[in-house]
């Protein structure tokens, strides 16, 4: 409960008997599970993404495209579109295939059985590993790449659920969670700053799954694209990271990666789902307006 001066002290038991507030509070809930029946689409590729176009999304679509661009044609995938805000995650078909019900999901249809794969992460790792690209052979390189694969999974919830949650999310603004996250914020992008003073990318010379992890992320962040926070964040100051993030900009497997289960923004931008490599020409949101 909350007194006079907007103090909370918890319950004893904390129960569920309210929505929590803000963009996501109608999906949010304390059980796991899914919420209706739903069988999830399968198109004609080996792998088959459900999925939206987050940072966590736009991780794996940028894998893809970027073993696509070196001619691995078994990583020809379809991209079902997944709106989380719209609960589709909630669904049996898609809790299936992760039982944690976040975006992305993937599912391998070249082995046999199917073999699911969730996490984001853990997609980046199986996708280098199936096609023995963008993840270092040799142990050193390897486990460098791999801890930057880690660092990125354990704070970017600190980014996200964290800072952008109550900078940009939250139903009202209070400064003690946006001073504690901004610090952590700022924290994190200095590290990268550090790391990346030296370094073409994160674990050296050659682009990585670590790269790929952490740009979505960082990288949208430093080139201004997340939370409207660039100038807030001073995001411009980290010269070192904002220096990467535009290399890795400039990539068009990158710039592919990021239309895909992309439903905002400029429509062609935005390439709802992705079933062939000409759907970038031709399936984009403002083809698709103009086609009806």
């Amino acid at each position: 409960m909350s007194d006079n001066n907007g103090t909370y002290t918890p319950p004893k038991v904390w129960t569920w008997d309210r929505e929590s507030g803000g963009k996501f509070a109608s999906i949010n809930r304390p059980i796991a599970g899914p919420t209706h029946d739903k069988e999830l689409p399968v198109g004609k590729h080996p792998l088959q993404l459900y999925s939206l176009a987050t940072p966590n999304g736009v991780k794996v679509t940028i894998m893809l495209e970027e073993l696509l661009g070196l001619g691995h044609t078994g990583a020809e995938y379809d991209a079902h579109l997944i709106r989380i805000g719209d609960g589709e995650q909630f669904g049996s078909g898609f809790v299936a295939v992760n039982p944690n019900s976040k975006i992305p999901a993937m599912m391998d249809q070249s082995t046999t059985p199917p073999t699911r794969v969730f996490e984001s992460g853990s997609i980046l790792f199986y996708l280098a590993e199936k096609f023995g690209a963008f993840l270092p052979t040799d142990i050193p390189a390897r486990t460098e790449c791999m801890n930057w694969l880690f660092w990125q999974m354990g704070m970017a919830p600190l980014l996200g659920g964290g800072f952008g949650h109550f900078y940009a999310y939250a139903p009202e603004s209070y400064e003690y969670p946006i001073n504690r996250f901004a610090m952590e914020v700022k924290r994190q992008l200095d590290v990268l700053d550090r790391e990346l003073a030296d370094k073409r990318y994160i674990v050296g010379d050659d682009y990585t799954i670590a790269d790929m992890a952490i740009w979505p992320w960082y990288g949208a962040l430093s080139l201004g694209r997340l939370y409207n926070a660039g100038e807030f964040l001073q995001v411009h100051t980290y010269e070192n990271v904002v220096r990467w993030a535009r290399e890795i900009d400039e990539r068009p497997a990158a710039q592919r990666g990021r239309m895909v289960n992309r439903v905002w923004g400029e429509p062609h931008h935005q390439l709802p789902e992705r079933h062939d490599a000409s759907d970038f020409e031709h399936r984009t949101q403002d083809k698709l307006d103009a086609a009806n």
